[in-house]
């Protein structure tokens, strides 16, 4: 007898690794200036950027190992509102679910993530994706069953500031148990 399946268990997952793959580009094609072209360069004469402009990669490159702090608290609605719109701009759901239930990657609502929970990892692992966050030490805290590793976001979302108000939404809607409630810190260096 024939199975009335369609996709194989494999297959499923190359599909949705595509479309993830898609959804990421087509996120960064709408978010660097409308169009896909890259944002001119500054002019010599401008003023520094500020904190809330800078991008999330620079700020990794410039914070010493377990230094990040998110400056929002998950219980500002305004804050947790931006991130929300920002969490499906940049197509978090993409991989993680509109509501943080996972499919295809871990889903947010577990009790230990897999890189842990705090400021620092969190932000870390947006910026850099899995491959550069194990290369600079961080170990795996859980293991999940995913498609592949999570690629690197922080030429994808705006600023530093645009990422820690991602955090502040996800984490005023999944903490996980109270006493993993963050994860742990990483090691410093």
């Amino acid at each position: 007898m024939r199975s009335n399946t369609v996709f194989g268990s494999t297959t499923f997952k190359l599909v949705s690794a595509s479309l993830a793959l898609l959804t990421s580009a087509f996120s960064f094609h709408v978010l660097a200036d409308g169009d896909g072209a890259a944002a001119a360069p500054a002019e010599a004469s401008a003023a520094p950027a500020s904190a809330a402009a800078e991008k999330p990669l620079d700020t990794v490159k410039a914070t010493p190992k377990g230094k990040l702090k998110n400056p929002y608290q998950d219980t500002d609605k305004e804050i947790v509102e931006q991130g929300r719109k920002l969490y499906m701009r940049t197509s978090c759901n993409g991989c993680h679910g509109g509501t943080g239930g996972g499919g295809m990657c871990p889903p947010l609502s577990n009790e230990t993530w897999v890189y842990g929970g705090d400021d620092d990892t969190l932000f870390r692992l947006i910026s850099e994706g899995t491959d550069a966050l194990q290369k600079d030490g961080y170990a795996r805290k859980g293991r999940e069953n995913v498609v592949g590793p999570m690629p690197p976001h922080g030429a994808i979302v705006k600023s530093s500031d645009d990422l820690w108000k991602i955090i502040t939404f996800i984490r005023s809607n999944y903490r996980g148990s109270e006493a993993k409630k963050y994860g742990d810190a990483p090691a410093t260096n």
